[in-house]
């Protein structure tokens, strides 16, 4: 209660933490004059912060006069928190410090993929009950959450930690994650039936920390702009583009949310065909795009294109006369900006393109534009068309300084951003910067870290037992 003994010591507390965060070690004395608060009260607060472990003596002042002053310096290194990005294609954790200083990293193949290994042999024993298919789903359930609590911890025994050292874990999925439940409402299609096992209240029950759940998009606003390419913008959109397609809003340094946590949930935009927006910039909405186009029978021997002696520098799809002849940026309202259509694709072909689509990538499209393939460069500037009708209408309603594209399609800046940048500049009514994510894969986890980070210190804030 304001006005206790326990708040008043808990806020000088606070202040002199708080000081030591941001000025580094300072001497007794430095934070007396720093905070205004008595040197009594400072000598106090100290020793009952290094009681807590939340802050040290290290080493001696460089003091002209007299003694040397013993300094000061908030422990970065009493707890540490955890970063986990739930990705479709890939599982990615970090260990930080109290600092945000990020101290241990790795990527770990996507859960389905071993999920589904482990259960093969499981499921192949299980008898055929009425309730089987109830004890499959609980059953892969215990078994995600068993293996994203086995990657942390492989991490924190290479890292010397225990469990004890870690004050919260911060998760990142690819769904809508409902704001006051934190239940998960809808999720990317690898990770389809997984909303139960990816919950809040599961992961609580699955690892001995705090844990904080929220949309994927969101923390990699967040990344950003804490130590990305966003750093300290008043008003700016992460617009993510990969399995998936969303986009993370920040205002003043504040996440929005909106009701149900749909904000920025622009796989739900309709384009004028009626196509979602997700389903049309997603990777498979990319591969689809290719498909009509032919382009899976001229990329289907990536090996051809590996190989190739004839590949230019990045620099020339930018550079291309093609992207600058103005007729050929078709305006992102028209209906030509959507070529799902048949046309082109004839019965003699189609099955020679399936096949080819069995093979073909995202990544091996932009690979081919970058060296300069024509038909794989067409297909780019028709998709960058579909990026821009997108970005064209969140910049009319926000006005955003700022888009940062990223996601596994998205982050292929090289090529994307010298189109929509020519494309803004003469139709979009608002003109925001566009640029690349800095932090690239590490951005969603980068976020799960800062969100972990806010709770821890303002737990130990509010004087909650490290015990």
């Amino acid at each position: 209660m304001a006005g206790t003994p326990q708040y008043i010591r808990n806020l000088n507390e606070n202040l002199i933490m708080d000081a030591l965060i941001n000025q580094g070690a300072m001497s007794r004395a430095d934070i007396s004059r720093q905070t205004g608060l008595s040197k009594p009260t400072v000598s106090s607060a100290v020793e009952h912060l290094i009681e807590r472990n939340l802050v040290k003596e290290t080493g001696r002042a460089d003091n002209a006069q007299g003694r040397k002053a013993t300094l000061i310096q908030f422990n970065e290194t009493a707890y540490y928190v955890c970063g986990v990005d739930i990705g479709a294609t890939r599982i990615r954790v970090a260990l930080a410090d109290l600092n945000g200083q990020i101290v241990a990293y790795a990527a770990y193949p996507p859960i389905i993929r071993d999920m589904h290994q482990e259960q093969e042999s499981k499921e192949s024993k299980e008898s055929q009950q009425s309730n089987g298919s109830q004890v499959s789903n609980e059953s892969s359930e215990r078994s995600v959450l068993l293996l994203l609590h086995g990657y942390v911890n492989q991490m924190l025994q290479k890292s010397g930690l225990e469990w004890s050292n870690i004050r919260c874990i911060g998760f990142g999925i690819p769904g809508v994650v409902l704001p006051g439940s934190g239940k998960i409402r809808r999720i990317v299609e690898p990770l389809t039936g997984m909303e139960s096992a990816f919950s809040r209240d599961a992961l609580a029950r699955a690892f001995p920390c705090d844990v904080i759940l929220d949309n994927d998009v969101n923390l990699a606003a967040l990344g950003e702009y804490r130590s990305g390419a966003a750093v300290d913008s008043p008003l700016f959109v992460f617009f993510s583009i990969g399995a998936g397609t969303g986009a993370g809003i920040m205002v003043q340094g504040q996440l929005l949310h909106g009701l149900g946590g749909m904000t920025g949930e622009v796989a739900e935009m309709l384009l004028e065909n009626g196509s979602r927006l997700e389903d049309v910039l997603s990777a498979d909405g990319l591969l689809h795009l290719a498909k009509l186009q032919g382009l899976a029978l001229g990329l289907k021997n990536s090996n051809e294109l590996k190989d190739s002696n004839e590949v230019k520098e990045s620099n020339e799809v930018k550079e291309s006369n093609e992207v600058k002849e103005s007729n050929e940026v078709k305006n992102p309202n028209h209906s030509d900006a959507f070529p799902f259509s048949a046309e082109g694709v004839t019965g003699d072909n189609t099955d020679e393109i399936a096949d080819g689509m069995q093979t073909l990538t995202p990544e091996m499209i932009f690979e081919a534009a970058r060296s300069g393939e024509a038909q794989a460069i067409s297909v780019i500037k028709q998709y960058s068309r579909m990026i821009a009708l997108a970005l064209r209408q969140i910049s009319t309603v926000l006005a955003p300084e700022l888009i940062v594209l990223g996601g596994g399609i998205g982050g292929n800046g090289d090529v994307l951003l010298p189109l929509l940048k020519q494309i803004a500049a003469e139709q979009f009514p608002v003109k925001p910067q566009l640029i690349c994510s800095a932090l690239e894969e590490r951005a969603v986890v980068t976020g799960a870290v800062q969100v972990a980070l806010q709770r821890t210190l303002l737990n130990l804030q509010q004087g909650e037992s490290e015990e």
